[in-house]
This record gives C-alpha cells, sequence and structure tokens, in this order.
C-alpha cells in the first residue's frame, strides 16, 4: 500500500496561548495541514494543559475564520473513556490515546468511532506495538513518541524511527487506510528521516512555533516550506 500524503501537523502546545486562534489560523494559512491537541492531566503524564473548553473555542474560531484543518486530539489522560465523548462533542476530528490509559482499548476505540471521529493508539518509546494486532480494524492513526510524553521542546528518541517502520510493515500488511504519525523533536533537520522511516503525518511544536517572528505576519511560511522541501527529498 503506498504511503499516504504528508501531513504537517503543528503542535499548539508551543503556541501562544494569548492569541490561540490567531496561531493556528496563521499556521495553516502557511501550509500546515493539521491542528495537534495535546491533552494532559498531571496523571498519566507529568503535567497539566488544555481541556474540552479550549477545544471547543478553538474549534468554534476555526469555523468562524473559515479555518479548514481537522483537530487532532491526543489524549494524555488516564482513564481516558470520561472524556472520548467531551471531545468529540467539542469539534475532535481524530481522537488518539495510550494504550496503557484503557481498561478496554477495543471498547475505548469504538466509543471513539461512535461519537464519529477518526480513531487511534499512540505508542511511547518503551510500548510495545503489539497491542494493534487485534484492533487495527478500528484504527485510523498510529501515532510514535519519539519523546516521552508530558512536556514540548524535547529532543528526538532515534529508535523511534525502527518502531516507525515496524509500525509502516503492520499498516502495509493489513492493506487498512491507516495513517502514521510521529510526535516529539520533529525538526527540519530530521524530518527526511523520518519520513524516510514511513511516516506520513508531523506533529511539530517547537520545531515551528519556536522558529516565528511574533511580529511577521507570515511567520509560519518559512519553516514550514523548509519541512516541505526536506519531505520531498525523502
Amino acid at each position: 500500500m503506498a504511503k499516504k500524503e504528508n501531513w504537517i501537523a503543528p503542535s499548539i502546545l508551543s503556541a501562544d496561548f494569548a492569541q490561540l486562534g490567531t496561531d493556528v489560523k496563521d499556521v495553516i494559512a502557511a501550509g500546515a495541514d493539521v491542528v495537534h491537541f495535546d491533552v494532559m492531566d498531571n496523571h498519566y503524564v507529568p503535567n497539566l494543559t488544555i481541556g474540552p473548553l479550549v477545544c471547543e473555542s478553538l474549534k468554534n474560531f476555526m469555523v468562524k475564520e473559515d479555518v479548514k484543518a481537522p483537530i487532532d486530539v491526543h489524549l494524555m489522560v488516564k482513564p481516558v473513556d470520561r472524556l472520548i465523548g467531551d471531545f468529540a462533542s467539542a469539534g475532535a476530528d481524530i481522537i488518539t490515546f495510550h494504550p496503557e490509559a484503557s481498561e478496554h482499548i477495543d471498547r475505548s476505540l469504538q466509543l471513539i468511532k461512535a461519537e464519529g471521529c477518526q480513531a487511534g493508539l499512540v505508542f511511547n518509546p518503551g510500548t510495545s506495538l503489539s497491542y494493534l494486532e487485534h484492533v487495527m480494524d478500528k484504527i485510523d492513526m498510529i501515532l510514535i513518541m519519539s519523546v516521552n510524553p508530558g512536556f514540548g521542546g524535547q529532543a528526538f528518541i532515534p529508535q523511534a524511527l525502527e518502531k516507525l517502520k515496524a509500525a509502516r510493515k503492520m499498516i502495509d500488511e493489513s492493506g487498512r487506510d491507516i495513517r502514521l504519525e510521529i510526535d516529539g523533536g520533529v525538526k527540519v533537520e530530521n524530518i527526511a528521516e523520518v519520513a524516510a522511516a514511513g511516516c506520513d503525518t508531523f506533529v511539530s511544536g517547537s520545531g515551528i512555533f519556536g522558529k516565528a517572528n511574533a511580529s511577521d505576519a507570515n511567520r509560519y511560511d518559512t519553516v514550514i516550506q523548509q519541512m516541505r522541501d526536506e519531505l520531498a527529498k525523502a
């Protein structure tokens, strides 16, 4: 099965929350494809971020401003089932979660699909891909963490490339329409190598938002074009 079109997914964890709507509008206008929305609960991971109300506000802003991009909600919370409906109602298009955060992975995936969202599993650096073996029929997205979850701005863990290759093999052998995403330490300098390992969806927080000049109306154009240029080499 051929690899899908590349998506660049800026993580709003690194955006300016005082002007979140504007940052999202500008980064999508600059050529990004997906809004990556990181949810942390200070329980499953040692940090606390944002919840369904922020997601709903952002979705309403995007509709009002005619910003067309899916919201990809990455739930780093435990237990996960309680929040699935809340984020679906708040405007999530894709919801991914960690298998360790669910008592019944198949049921959690079914909950997401029943809400009309795409569903996915997220794999930490030390988590086996074996969780996928019996649920590939309910998966739209596989997200490989190339850092340990909890904080933005961490360095890329090279072993993630081998896990990407293994996940790509599973997707190809399944013949299913599944995206392969990576999150953590992705930047212009390594995005081609990540793509060559089979990835098609690239989450980048500080690699995009951290490169911008806040006073420049076109502040994200350069870094996103540089990423596209590197992806064209992969």
